[in-house]
């Protein structure tokens, strides 16, 4: 088995990357869900090495390694994410997510699948479904491009389906006290109807909770009330589901409805009467936003407030607020040094420094190309979406600036 050993050696190297990939879907999916309202729990992991150790031991007479790229392409959960869902209802809506953000690099795999089970069931088991992607390169910056390439396992199940599927997993394919009685056996399975009778209930209190929050004069709670109050309406509107629609930021629209105090579903029925999904691609949530906004040119301020304050509890947290710190102050530099080496350039016109100005300056050709991504990163973090840039950026950038400055300064930056 030493072709075991060597790829687990590898592994033991490459496992941060693994980890990384999973953390950067895992905050991708997460994000969106929570915008549009979807209850659930994101998690991530990189294959443990114990874990991972003894399913290619178990594989491996099967499968007839003859390479370590071979175990590479055969094991495909190294990074994963895992959703579990509060409602089961919402896979559909989830589904629509993964396929939008990631690369879906082979057909989703649905569970039960038929295969034949460990041990003999009166229930269906596990249900589930499994996604293979890899993370959308263009979506990604240029310090995480790298990520592009990794394949990534996405579990979709109920918050009670995952808590089930652990404890059989660990004890029944990987049992470390002995296999299981007859007895034991049909413990877990009496437990999996348990859980599926319980995902029924799920649903029904979904159901229940659509129908309180519709009913006339109440407000919405919460942006999850709003989205599953949007979801139930339009699906019945449009004559179908969703299609690759989706609802956008839901959180947002919340937000500027109880700003507003209009948040109720009385409020907001004649701009749900009014989504066309058919001819605009654009998010549920956005169209309701600009049909609220052209109502009261006053509404525009009371939005931008809004935007401001999610944008600076995206912002919180003593890391970013560090990264954000160290890289504005290299920026700020940067202009400075260029407003003292080209006196005659406006103030106004610095951040848009063209790459001749930069050459003349000293700098190579890849050092503009850096400049260049570094000033739309500026402007992003400035001016741009709502989404933070990543804090590793940020760090990046900034270490990569300060290099800049000491060549320009002759390598040092006492004299800025």
């Amino acid at each position: 088995m030493a072709l075991i050993e060597e790829f687990i050696a590898r592994y033991r190297k490459e496992y941060d990357f693994y980890d990384q990939t999973a953390r950067l879907a895992a905050q991708t999916l997460e994000l969106a869900l929570q915008s549009a309202g979807i209850r659930s729990i994101v998690t991530y992991r990189a294959k443990a090495l114990v874990r991972l150790e003894a399913k290619c031991r178990q594989r491996a007479p099967l499968k007839n390694y003859a390479s370590v790229d071979d175990i590479y392409r055969d094991i495909v959960d190294l990074a994963g994410v895992r959703v579990a869902l509060y409602f089961p209802g919402e896979r559909d809506q989830v589904d629509r997510f993964i396929k939008q953000l990631f690369v879906v690099t082979t057909a989703p795999k649905e569970f039960p699948d038929g295969a034949t089970p460990a041990y003999t069931k009166r229930f269906s088991g596990y249900s589930a479904i499994h996604y293979r992607v890899q993370l959308r390169e263009a979506a990604l910056s240029e310090a995480h491009k790298r990520y592009a390439e990794a394949r990534i396992e996405i579990q979709v199940a109920s918050v009670l389906m995952h808590a089930w599927a652990e404890v059989e997993h660990d004890l029944v394919y990987k049992p470390s006290e002995g296999t299981l009685s007859e007895d034991e056996y049909g413990i877990l399975d009496e437990l999996n109807g348990v859980v599926m009778a319980g995902e029924i209930s799920l649903e029904r209190l979904q159901k229940a909770g659509e129908a309180r929050v519709a009913a006339g004069g109440r407000k919405f709670t919460n942006h999850y009330d709003l989205a599953a109050h949007i979801l139930s309406r339009t699906t019945g509107l449009l004559g179908g589901p969703l299609a690759d629609s989706v609802l956008g930021r839901v959180d947002l629209l919340f937000k500027l409805l109880t700003r507003l105090d209009l948040a109720s579903p009385d409020q907001i029925k004649q701009h749900l009467n009014a989504v066309r999904l058919d001819t605009e691609r654009r998010p549920i949530a956005e169209q309701i936003i600009d049909r609220f906004l052209a109502e009261d040119d006053a509404r525009y301020k009371i939005y931008e407030e809004v935007r401001a304050s999610d944008r600076a509890e995206r912002f919180a947290g003593p890391e970013m607020q560090a990264a954000i710190g160290f890289f504005l102050t290299q920026w700020t530099e940067f202009e400075r040094l260029l407003s003292r080496l080209e006196p005659q350039i406006e103030p106004r016109r610095i951040l848009w420094a063209s790459s001749d100005l930069l050459a003349r300056l000293g700098l190579d050709q890849e050092s503009c190309a850096d400049v260049e991504r570094i000033r739309r990163l500026r402007t992003r973090l400035v001016h741009g979406p709502l989404e933070a840039p990543d804090s590793a950026d940020l760090w990046e950038a900034a270490h990569r600036l300060q290099n800049i400055l000491a060549r320009l300064t002759g390598g040092s930056n006492d004299a800025i």
